[in-house]
């Protein structure tokens, strides 16, 4: 069953009143730094002209060659830009205070499919903490290569750089990367301070000596190192999964692309060059990656909106072979992959809607089947969706049908559980004031429908509220 949560949840009461109709229908630091340097360059550029000569020459550019991505590279099927963008945890330099260390790793890898139309886009985040299958990749300047083996994903980056690093993430995914970007902790937390800060909601107060944090519960803005201690604390918050710190920095990047997609950085001419100056001083591309077309990508996308820029993560489920690491759920991380290699994404998501996280969605799973095992297959498998288990447990009598139990407090959560399965019944429960949900296993159950499309993929778009999901 993985990480589960053995807490006692608040009861939910036991009496069923009349079902419902059902219940209601609802629904970066990367694409901030492509959302940004990418397209905003465009209003620069015809105001600044020494300005926009500037940022062009702050972009650091490191060649990715063809020695490296190999001859077997996926086929180039549509118009679409597949970027690969990742979080150095390099030590030296100016980030020697955050404790020295050899080599360079990968905090963070995301991979940003923008649609041949420029009217959407999906930002697939790998857990660092994966076990793949690593390809062969070779020496490069001071780094060793990498042997084929099983290991942790972000193994690539430290053995082969951002070449191997690319090299792994076409070859388990099978989709064509066109670009790279790297940021590193510096980098980050200038762009952070450019935009004066970045608002987000804290469920609990948070005291991290490691990461420096001291913060009480609810929202405020961030500020450079603040931030920066935020989206990598990790044994300190939540479950001290790796899980818990991407579903962490998805929600500041969506908040960060807000703030720099807002009116208060688009029409301020010097905050906003600040904010570019900040983002370009911060990036290492390919050469062919170059301002000059990452303007032309943001011209093309100019109508593109937070609501139509998602995040997912790649399906997974805590490892049974190796305690505290991660495996990817299949067939469903390929479908994911398949379905963006194929431009299957979720167009003109409506802005302002709210998806809460799986991860948010606590659930309690009753056996009301009469048949051995089966609300444990069906907790495990909800769990590889990415929802919260709380326990599992035998209910009080048989049920010839499926529900779910709910009080009004939980009723978004309940909605979100409730898509997911392939027959089941809604019942409110008035009084209960509980967030946690009850999943009844009846004797009908169906299980869960299979994702077809990014609707149907764990996710959520740049519009979320992090104070509305906690």
């Amino acid at each position: 069953m993985g990480h589960v949560d053995v807490r006692p949840a608040r009861p939910v009461e036991a009496d069923l009143p009349t079902p419902s109709r059902g219940a209601p229908r609802w629904r970066a630091w990367l694409w901030v730094v492509l959302s940004a340097a990418l397209g905003v360059l465009t209003a620069v550029a015809t105001v600044i002209v020494g300005g926009a000569v500037k940022l062009t020459t702050n972009v650091k550019h490191e060649e990715v060659t063809t020695e490296e991505l190999g001859s077997a590279r996926p086929v180039k099927i549509s118009k679409a830009m597949n970027i690969l963008i990742v979080g150095s945890d390099q030590r030296d330099g100016a980030n020697a205070r955050y404790g020295r260390m050899p080599g360079e790793r990968t905090d963070t890898i995301i991979l940003a499919h923008i649609s041949p139309e420029r009217d959407g886009a999906v930002l697939i985040s790998f857990p660092r903490d994966s076990l793949v299958e690593l390809p062969a990749c070779p020496a490069k300047r001071n780094l060793p290569g990498q042997q084929p083996h099983i290991g942790m994903i972000n193994e690539s980056f430290n053995y082969g750089g951002i070449g191997c690093t690319w090299l792994t993430i076409e070859r388990l995914t099978d989709i064509h990367i066109d670009h790279f970007v790297k940021v590193d902790f510096t980098g980050f937390k200038a762009m952070v301070n450019a935009l004066g800060g970045v608002p987000v909601c804290i469920p609990q107060p948070i005291h991290d000596t490691k990461a420096q944090l001291d913060l009480p519960a609810g929202r405020q803005v961030l500020k450079g190192e603040q931030a920066l201690g935020y989206v990598r604390a990790r044994y300190s918050l939540g479950d001290g999964s790796d899980i818990g710190r991407i579903q962490r920095q998805q929600m500041f990047l969506a908040s960060m692309a807000k703030e720099a997609m807002s009116g208060e950085t688009l029409t301020h001419p010097s905050k906003l060059f600040g904010f570019l100056d900040a983002v370009t001083k911060s990036l290492t591309t390919d050469p062919e990656f170059s301002v000059g077309v990452m303007k032309d990508l943001l011209t093309s996308a100019q109508g593109l909106t937070a609501g139509q820029i998602r995040f997912v993560t790649t399906p997974w489920r805590y490892s049974v072979t190796q305690r505290g690491r991660v495996e990817w759920v299949q067939p469903q991380a390929d479908n994911l992959f398949k379905m963006v290699a194929a431009d299957r994404i979720s167009k003109n998501v409506k802005s302002g809607q709210q998806k809460i996280p799986k991860s948010q969605v606590h659930i309690i799973v009753r056996n009301g089947s009469g048949l051995p095992g089966l609300a444990t297959e069906a907790a495990a498998e909800l769990e590889q969706r990415g929802y919260h288990i709380v326990k599992v447990e035998t209910a009080a009598k048989p049920y010839a049908r499926t529900f779910v139990k709910y009080s009004p407090n939980g009723e978004a959560r309940a909605s979100r559980l409730i898509r997911e399965l392939k027959k089941s019944r809604a019942f409110p429960v008035r009084k209960a004031r509980t967030q946690t949900v009850v999943l009844v296993v009846g004797a009908n159950w169906r299980g869960l429908k299979t994702p077809r499309t990014l609707d149907d993929v764990e996710g959520f778009d740049a519009t979320q509220d992090s104070c509305t999901a906690s």
